[in-house]
């Protein structure tokens, strides 16, 4: 995996990054999230992104479930959400 800094902080991060948008909560469950979340960080991504619009914000608990569960070191990876205008901005 390459990887490049991030501007001057010095951090660490994959070309790459595991993003949820359109699959994770109604797509898949919980132990596909798992396996998949495994298999990239496995590959060397350490970079994993979502957003509170992403389903309705299930998307963010979904991650963090998975993330709880795989008890990887927490300076190994790095977690990225965006807030565009909240959930109350948000068409249901």
């Amino acid at each position: 995996m390459e990887y490049r800094r991030l501007g001057r902080s010095g951090l660490q991060l994959s070309v790459l990054s595991f993003g949820s948008w359109v699959s994770f909560s109604k797509q898949i469950n919980d132990k596909a999230a798992d396996e998949l979340m495994g298999v990239a960080y496995d590959k060397g991504i350490n970079f994993f992104d979502n957003a509170e619009v992403y389903a309705l914000g299930e998307s963010e608990k979904m991650m963090g479930r998975v993330l709880k569960k795989k008890k990887w070191e927490r300076s190994s990876y790095t977690l990225s959400s965006k807030s565009l205008l909240g959930m109350a901005g948000c068409s249901q």
